[in-house]
């Protein structure tokens, strides 16, 4: 990808054929041995690292005329600090990817920077210019070619979070492989949420047909041509999110003592399918791999004309499972009196309880501060109430 992406842009494409050793890494546009001086008037070598803005695989003008680099701050040729693009110094932050940088500079000239090639090689420009004068042989033009095959889990680089500084955070959730359990009303949106997060695996599982009723209740707006096939839920959601994310696999299967194997190397599972036996052959399959789940749980009741009621989500993890089997997650099926069970539209709940669960798994994580670790939260729709519970 990181080739094609530097032969379809001129600004990126002209970086490269002038020599200068620069690659795409995590959302960042990165320029590496760039010379510059030191305090100590000794010429060093640092790395250019900037905030790439995207259109699909074309580069657009820059976003911010800011810079980050990985070396001390520099100097002219007597050793002065070049003040004129001071930014933020010496503070290291880590931007993930494997990127760190201790220095930010501000140079913008009149009308901001016109492409990636006049941004990088300006800033270049100012840090290697001093290098030159002490050491003639000083360049940033290296015609080193980077090793950058790198395996991207998305078909399109992914510059959310690096722009806005918490690449080191969502690299948090790169190793995951990510079991849906049902992919109706909630598990769609769960899906929706998981597809845009660098997890390594989605696997989607439901046995069911996506029909008209289902389209009033998940992401998206499908057309009447689509619902006239009928495809299978975990068909027709792969066909839409794996335009974004690599590594989707549907299963459309019941899970059950039989197939269970189907989530051997998960390390975390959404369960979103009714109580049941088919849920306690799940939960005892997550338990025995040592993967953490979160359950999810809706229940409704029409009265007086309006809608109330209680969304439920509740996590296990490898250090706390006794709650689990203590009564907060149901094995027995609610039956034809469970107004829930009878699909009713309910798309903002469905989405609201995926939003719960996908904060737990990120809370479980790290990329979320999490104070109270609760593993079972419930949240009342008439009250707007949030409560907590089985702390650790």
């Amino acid at each position: 990808m990181s080739h094609a992406l530097f032969s379809r842009n001129a600004d990126l494409k002209r970086l490269r054929d002038e020599g200068y050793f620069v690659q795409a890494q995590g959302g960042f546009l990165v320029m590496r041995e760039v010379p510059y001086v030191d305090g100590q008037k000794q010429v060093r070598t640092g790395t250019l690292i900037s905030s790439l803005t995207m259109a699909g695989d074309e580069t657009r003008k820059p976003d911010t005329h800011v810079i980050h680099f990985d070396g001390n701050f520099p100097c002219s040729a007597t050793g002065t600090p070049i003040q004129g693009i001071q930014h933020q110094t010496n503070k290291l932050v880590n931007l993930g990817h494997g990127l760190t940088a201790r220095q930010s500079f501000s140079s913008k000239p009149e009308g901001g920077y016109s492409d990636y090639y006049h941004k990088m090689t300006s800033y270049a420009g100012i840090l290697s210019g001093p290098a030159a004068v002490i050491n003639p042989g000083a360049t940033p033009r290296i015609f080193r070619a980077p090793d950058d095959e790198d395996e991207r889990i998305f078909n399109y680089m992914e510059t959310a979070s690096d722009r806005v500084g918490i690449g080191a955070l969502t690299e948090r959730l790169a190793t995951e492989r990510i079991a849906i359990i049902g992919v109706g009303g909630t598990g769609s949106y769960i899906l929706d949420f998981v597809a845009k997060a660098p997890v390594r695996e989605i696997r989607i599982f439901d046995p069911d047909e996506f029909l008209q009723h289902n389209a009033f209740r998940a992401p998206g707006a499908p057309s009447l041509g689509e619902l006239r096939e009928a495809p299978k839920k975990v068909d027709y959601l792969k066909s839409i999110y794996e335009r974004m994310h690599r590594g989707i696999t549907a299963n459309p299967v019941a899970l059950n003592a039989n197939n269970i194997n189907l989530l051997d190397g998960v390390t975390f599972a959404f369960l979103c399918l009714d109580a049941g036996e088919a849920k306690r052959c799940v939960v005892e399959k997550l338990e025995a791999i040592g993967a953490s789940f979160v359950d999810v749980g809706m229940g409704l009741e029409l009265d007086d004309g309006s809608l109330g009621g209680i969304l439920r989500v509740t996590a296990s993890t490898p250090k706390k499972r006794d709650h689990v089997h203590q009564g907060r997650i149901s094995f027995i099926g609610g039956g034809a009196d469970d107004l829930y069970s009878s699909n009713i539209q309910v798309a903002d709940l469905n989405a609201l309880n995926a939003v719960l669960a996908v904060v737990k798994w990120k809370k479980l994580r790290g990329f979320y501060r999490d104070l109270e670790h609760e593993h079972h939260c419930t949240y009342t729709t008439d009250g707007n109430m949030v409560v907590n519970g089985d702390l650790t």
